[in-house]
């Protein structure tokens, strides 16, 4: 383990690595993270003050991250990545958000997500392959989009989404309310509703769509934090797609969701708040070394309140670091060390049988994040306002952390439903009926409600019937 942190070729200002897990990382793993940093130091942070205040998206901090082969971080090296696995990839996005760029962090984020969603699938397409041998050498920026303007942050629930098979392959249309790197991407992984989609929302599928083919409004971005992130709305419009676009087998929008786009979504996310928390520990201590009260001869740190306030503030981030890095132990040790070959059985999914607990760290991290930042705000005074002090901008984009889907509300209930209700209960897709609300209410009606409500249904059950008996019509072109 390096002894000392050094920043710009001095000891780094913050906390060392006396308070990082290091014992997580490989040698080679640690000396990635060296490099990173000093990478932070020199280019991510002074682009993150310019992204911050003007709203640029950080391509560069993405080239710099390209010279280091970060962006095929974990591409297989036969494929011409670097190979490595998940506690790797949690330790890459904690450190660019900690260090350097939090909206850098969070656009990285997606960008492993949609990496991870097109190596799901890449054993036997020469295409996709092709496109992850590129990544860092054309500085290949990928982001998924799931969201939906209907739906919120239920992102697996896409209705304003459509895919049909045309002659020339696949005609695909999409609305979302929100998806990183909006029109700065060079690609996306897309999700719709699959081709022939008969009202089972379940029924998803899996798209890749280049940069050319969206549409995009980033002048409307203008966000409180993570302001670098470019999170806006997309659109594709129609666009035909060649057969060999399609990601995956039609219908397997649900196993990438449950095994590879939430499992690296909330394990990076994670990480990023995490990273963020931290950052925001490193520049209050700075400020309190240094600041003094000289009428009455001791510095800010030497206030017990404030070692309270530190002590607590490391104590939680650390709990909250390694719950998030024993999750990316454990999904290493289902996939051999993030081995991708295992999925050319299109039934292993061993990450989506952990699920839950993905939920706990990403709202353990989202909820901490906002704790930390408020108090090393409390800690640094009314100094802490100032921009230049940079304590204020991590504030912010640690606020991003609880509202981004899925919300802490939504995780939070899906936790408790499903340790006390089990997981149906959960009902995704809105097909569960409950059965005890449901005759609850009907309870409640008079007699002629009632016989209302049964000639609704009776109603609504004979179009059913009369939909069901055209559509072997329909499919036949009649």
């Amino acid at each position: 383990m390096t002894a000392t942190k050094t920043w710009n070729t001095e000891e780094f200002w913050g906390l060392g690595y006396d308070f990082d897990p290091q014992w997580l990382l490989t040698p080679a793993q640690q000396e990635l993270q060296a490099k990173l940093i000093d990478l932070c130091a020199t280019v991510l942070r002074p682009n993150a003050i310019e992204s911050d205040r003007e709203l640029v998206y950080p391509r560069k901090n993405f080239e710099a991250l390209a010279s280091l082969g970060l962006l095929g971080l974990i591409v297989p090296q036969d494929w011409g990545g670097l190979g490595e696995n998940h506690v790797c990839a949690a330790m890459v996005v904690e450190t660019i958000a900690r260090y350097g760029c939090p909206s850098t962090a969070m656009c990285y984020t997606m960008h492993l997500g949609a990496v991870a969603a097109l190596l799901f699938r890449a054993h036997h397409s020469t295409e996709f392959q092709d496109l992850l041998r590129r990544l860092d050498r054309d500085v290949l920026i990928g982001s998924l989009s799931y969201s939906d303007p209907e739906t919120g942050s239920h992102f697996w629930y896409p209705v304003s989404s459509k895919a049909e098979r045309v002659e020339s392959g696949w005609q695909v249309h999409k609305k979302a309310s929100w998806t990183t790197s909006a029109g700065f991407a060079d690609w996306y992984i897309v999700q719709t509703t699959s081709p022939e989609f008969d009202g089972n929302y379940s029924d998803l599928s899996c798209f890749l769509i280049l940069g050319n083919e969206v549409i995009a409004e980033p002048q409307k971005w203008d966000a409180l934090g993570l302001r670098g992130n470019q999170s806006g709305t997309l659109c594709v419009d129609g666009v035909t797609v060649p057969l060999n676009r399609m990601v995956g087998p039609k219908g397997d929008g649900t196993a990438s969701n449950d095994e590879i786009v939430d499992p690296f979504f909330l394990l990076c996310s994670s990480a990023c708040w995490n990273g963020i928390a931290m950052g925001a520990i490193d520049i209050a201590k700075r400020h309190v070394t240094r600041k003094k009260h000289v009428d009455v001869g001791m510095r800010v740190a030497d206030y017990p309140t404030i070692q309270d306030y530190f002590g607590e503030a490391i104590i939680d981030t650390n709990a909250c670091r390694c719950f998030t890095f024993s999750m990316g132990k454990l999904m290493d040790d289902l996939t051999n060390q993030c081995d991708w070959s295992i999925h050319a059985d299109l039934t292993a999914l061993p990450r989506a049988t952990y699920l839950p607990w993905y939920w706990q760290i990403k709202f353990a991290a989202a909820k901490n994040v906002a704790h930390v930042c408020d108090k090393m705000l409390h800690a640094c005074g009314g100094s802490g306002f100032k921009k230049d002090m940079e304590i204020e901008r991590y504030l912010r984009d640690g606020k991003a952390g609880w509202v981004m889907g899925p919300t802490n509300e939504v995780l939070r209930q899906f936790v408790g439903k499903l340790a006390l209700l089990g997981f149906d209960s959960l009902d995704y897709w809105n097909q569960t009926v409950n059965e005890r609300v449901l005759h609850n209410e009907v309870k409640k009606l008079d007699a002629e409600g009632k016989r209302k409500l049964a000639a609704e249904l009776l109603q609504q059950a004979d179009a059913e019937d009369l939909h069901q008996a055209m559509r072997p019509l329909v499919g036949s072109g009649v």
